[in-house]
């Protein structure tokens, strides 16, 4: 939950970044930006799950099961996209 977490602000605050910095420094940095928003959509949404699956364990609900396969998903998604292709 908290290295997703972490993955989810870098990524944020780089498109924050993005958008100060002048579109004739940035060079190639502006191509990025989809592929940027993927990634945020991705563990934003991957530190969401986990921490309703954490919060499922911590008080014991009945549907804790239901939160860990959603995060075990959004986990076996992230590495998909974001496995090496040949």
């Amino acid at each position: 939950m908290g290295s997703t977490f972490t993955l989810f602000m870098g990524l944020a605050l780089t498109w924050i970044t993005l958008l100060f910095v002048p579109a004739d420094e940035a060079g190639g940095l502006f191509g990025e930006k989809t592929t940027l928003g993927m990634a945020i959509a991705v563990f934003g949404t991957l530190s969401a799950v986990a921490g309703v699956s954490f919060y499922a364990q911590l008080r014991e609900r009945r549907w804790r099961p239901v939160a860990h396969t959603a995060t075990v998903v959004c986990l076996c998604t992230a590495v998909w996209l974001y496995w090496p292709k040949k």
